[in-house]
């Protein structure tokens, strides 16, 4: 299949290459980008990941991508669509998620990359809702789930991949659907 690529003003959703390796282990190492995660992750599994997203772009022409600012063509974190890889209180479910190195944090990228897979997701792909979740803690994600215009669903549920009574397990769930006309 072919992979989409999307662009924004500021910024490009593209496929993995070989030279992200190194960027998005640092990504995944630093516990500032981790901090609402059960851990960071090591570069096996960081590798891992990286194989799994750019596998998946490769299978359906969409998914988690690489994501660049344009200006400078770096490297600066992930966004995309998944489906959740475990059951989750909601499924099934397609999820809208990003992470983003600390230099590129308070600048609107997170939101302004979302928007545009929101507007993919709606058009292209046709889904009628897509869902965001996090933990409580985590009010900078709740805030650009909020900028998207998604809608907080009044009951938080227990993560049922984070263990029992630790306290990242509770997580709220953020919904938007497709607008009319789309």
């Amino acid at each position: 299949m072919d992979i989409i690529s999307l662009e924004t003003e500021r910024l490009v959703l593209r496929q993995w290459r070989e030279e992200d390796l190194v960027p998005f282990a640092d990504l995944n190492a630093d516990a500032q980008v981790r901090e609402f995660f059960l851990k960071t992750l090591s570069l096996a599994e960081s590798n891992d990941m990286f194989a799994r997203y750019s596998a998946a772009l490769v299978e359906h022409g969409w998914g988690m991508w690489a994501l660049e600012e344009k200006h400078s063509s770096h490297f600066i974190g992930v966004v995309g669509l998944q489906v959740p890889g475990v059951d989750m209180p909601f499924s099934p479910c397609v999820e809208i998620a990003w992470r983003l190195a600390v230099p590129y944090w308070g600048k609107g990228y997170a939101t302004e990359a979302a928007r545009c897979v929101l507007d993919f997701a709606f058009s292209a792909l046709k889904l009628e809702e897509v869902v965001a979740f996090t933990t409580l803690q985590n009010r900078r994600s709740q805030a650009v789930m909020e900028k998207l215009g998604m809608l907080r669903v009044a009951k938080d549920f227990m993560h049922p991949a984070v263990p029992v009574g630790h306290p990242l397990q509770a997580h709220c769930l953020y919904k938007i659907s497709k607008p009319n006309g789309v």
